[in-house]
């Protein structure tokens, strides 16, 4: 996998990181699930990455 496809792949992982770190916000209006949300979503990114 080239690196091209490597930050794309980052990027397109980010834009859930941003808006699905509001939402989560929004409905436990608390930061503890959007740290365990990110955590996996980092996790899954790197997975990809890593191939």
């Amino acid at each position: 996998m080239d690196i091209s496809r490597k930050l794309g792949i980052l990027v397109f992982c980010g834009v859930p990181a941003i808006i699905g770190g509001g939402i989560i916000y929004g409905f436990f209006h608390n930061y503890t699930p959007v740290v365990i949300y990110e955590v996996l979503l980092l996790l899954v990114a790197g997975g990809f990455v890593s191939k």
